[in-house]
């Protein structure tokens, strides 16, 4: 029997470990029955070939990994069905890593390639060859053990694609250790708090966290080394330049591979803009609850007043209708004509746009000679209460004007003068071409009232009527700085 060594020609021994040796009867073209077993009872791939690189043995690791089994004495390098490269180029059998050794013979470490078994299915390994020389120092032949890459290629690709998704996010995704020391930082966390991933790693989380709320971070440490969840804890943090921004929290325990929590990983979601919408939202319901109260109460005052100068049911229900109507329309002037919420402002209308509208239901039509009424001088911006008190105002005037004046008939205009005077507004209601005037005052009528609490009490000025031969005059004075716009 002769002895077979594993390793390098004599001399040549430049990187590689002390040879190992065996006995075989057959050294050319056999393995001994009792290393036979032992290969064949390894979990990795091996196979050994003669020194022209004809296959002598494998195992049945080799033969699961390749998908097929090699001709022994007959198939070269390597029992695969096709070879490539990493990149996907095609690797002939004879340029393999087995080839180069008995080329070369010298051992290889850790050399990648790909296998390809008849099914398609591609295998990536590392082959560790080493050429194999008798007791002479000949090249007898070399032995190759393959490691399957496929789960550490199935680990490195799903670790790609989580760490692209991680880094892809929107969110601030933030890893720390139990100490609170941050240790990974992803380009939402870089968005959100303006620290790049150099200036943050290995400082303490509490960076990130205001000095009035430093006692949440022991209580999220010793929640998480319990093995807990936190999801959507809303808090504050403090950005780069110092600007606080609110936030929704997830913290995650990160464990080891034996299951112990070593550190937490953290879902950082800006909510600023959701606040501020909430806060719109309760906004806009308390203006509305208020807005809904004034309305109820303005209605209860309408049909209080109106019901003293009624006399009828019929009257009175009509009356309200028209009254009613009269701040409807002028309540559509103030809406605001985009549906966006956001930026939200008192909506206001004009003097004279209201005029008009108020006027409308007594224009003649376009063939009328001359427009009803006439509105000259400068307009105003109006809003807020003081919409609703010149609507009432104007209806008040328009009313009794069909009723008894200018409106009544169809050669009746209106003259509405508009002026500024200092600190004041004056508006002039002039009729004329009506009926002969012979009313000398209304009394305790709702013209009146409504004159006393609106104009004195809520525009903060005074109105004044005087009933000429050829029509009703009205002075309106009011606050430029009541008008609410």
């Amino acid at each position: 029997m002769s002895s077979l060594s594993l390793g390098p020609k004599d001399g040549d021994t430049a990187g590689i470990e002390k040879p190992l040796s065996y006995n075989a009867q057959k050294p050319s073209s056999a393995v001994d029955v009792s290393v036979q077993r032992i290969l064949e009872a390894l979990p990795e791939p091996i196979y050994m070939t003669d020194a022209r690189g004809r296959i002598t043995f494998y195992n049945s690791a080799a033969v699961e990994m390749w998908g097929v089994r090699p001709e022994i004495g007959r198939s070269e390098f390597c029992g695969s069905w096709k070879l490539y490269w990493p990149d996907g180029t095609p690797l002939p059998h004879d340029e393999c890593p087995m080839a180069t050794v008995l080329k070369e013979g010298r051992a290889k470490r850790g050399l990648e390639a790909v296998a390809e078994r008849p099914d398609g299915t591609r295998i990536p390994f590392l082959a560790f060859p080493t050429p194999l020389f008798d007791e002479a120092g000949n090249l007898t032949g070399a032995v190759n053990m393959l490691v399957d890459l496929t789960e550490r290629t199935i680990v490195d690709e799903t670790a790609q694609r989580f760490s692209a998704i991680v880094e892809s996010s929107d969110d601030a995704i933030i890893a720390k250790d139990l100490k609170g020391t941050i240790i990974s930082w992803n380009r939402g966390a870089e968005r959100l708090f303006g620290y790049t991933a150099a200036e943050i790693i290995g400082k303490p989380i509490t960076i990130l966290i205001p000095l009035d709320r430093h006692n949440e971070e022991p209580d999220i440490l010793a929640r998480i080394r319990r093995g807990e969840r936190i999801d959507h804890y809303e808090t504050i943090r403090r950005r780069k330049d110092g600007t606080l921004v609110e936030i929704s929290l997830s913290v995650s325990p990160i464990r080891s591979r034996d299951g112990r929590v070593i550190g937490a990983s953290k879902i950082a979601r800006d909510i600023t803009e959701r606040k501020r919408a909430e806060e719109l939202q309760h906004l806009l319901i308390r203006e509305m609850d208020h807005r809904v109260k004034n309305l109820f109460a303005l209605a209860s005052s309408l049909v209080s007043l109106s019901a003293r100068s009624a006399d009828t049911p019929a009257e009175l229900a009509s009356t309200v209708r028209d009254r009613l109507n009269a701040l409807a329309q002028a309540h559509a002037l103030t809406v605001p004509s985009t549906s966006e919420a956001s930026g939200r402002t008192e909506q206001s209308t004009t003097l004279h746009r209201l005029i008009e509208t108020i006027l409308a239901p007594y224009h003649t039509g376009l063939d009328s000679p001359q427009p009803r009424a006439v509105v000259t001088g400068p307009d105003i911006p109006i809003g807020g209460a003081a919409v609703t008190s010149f609507a009432l105002l104007l209806h008040e005037f328009a009313t009794n004007a069909a009723k008894y004046g200018a409106l009544s008939v169809a050669e009746g205009v209106l003259n509405i003068s508009c002026r500024e005077e200092a600190d004041r507004f004056i508006l002039t209601w002039t009729e004329r071409d009506g009926p002969p005037v012979d009313r000398q005052a209304d009394g305790d009528g709702f013209g009146t009232l409504l004159g006393k609490a609106t104009v004195r009490n809520q525009l903060g000025g005074e109105i004044v009527r005087v009933w000429k031969p050829e029509g009703l005059s009205i002075r309106l004075a009011v606050a430029r700085d009541r008008l609410g716009a």
